[in-house]
């Protein structure tokens, strides 16, 4: 059984940081593509970072130059490096795996396994 946790969330300041853990169980998850997404209230979940297998990352533009993604295949762990904070960033955050082996995709249906989340609350 395929189990993402996420942990790493919280409530900070504009212009402040926090790093997201995403811990997989059940799969070796470097085969697979790796992301993460948000929700904010009211929204549509969106992509934030894409990781392929090879290592290959993503960001959208809204995280370009403020995240990072990245993992670590020999603990099994994703993380996301968020920096320079906005209340725009205020979401619940979301770890995906895409189990097809195939591309990374921006699309959330293309996921097939998800964690709780984890909520950031970024204050101004």
């Amino acid at each position: 059984q395929v189990q993402l946790v996420e942990s790493g969330g919280g409530s900070v300041q504009a212009g402040g940081s926090l790093r997201l853990s995403c811990t997989i169980s059940g799969v070796d998850f470097y085969r697979f593509c790796m992301g993460w997404f948000r929700q904010a209230p009211g929204k549509e979940r969106e992509g934030v970072a894409l990781i392929e297998r090879d290592g290959r990352t993503y960001l959208a533009g809204s995280a370009t130059g403020r995240f990072t993604i990245s993992k670590d295949n020999a603990k099994n762990t994703l993380y996301l490096q968020m920096n320079s904070l906005k209340p725009a960033d205020t979401a619940i955050y979301y770890c995906a795996a895409d189990l097809t082996g195939g591309y990374c995709n921006w699309r959330p249906a293309r996921y097939q396994n998800w964690g709780q989340g984890t909520q950031v609350t970024v204050s101004s």
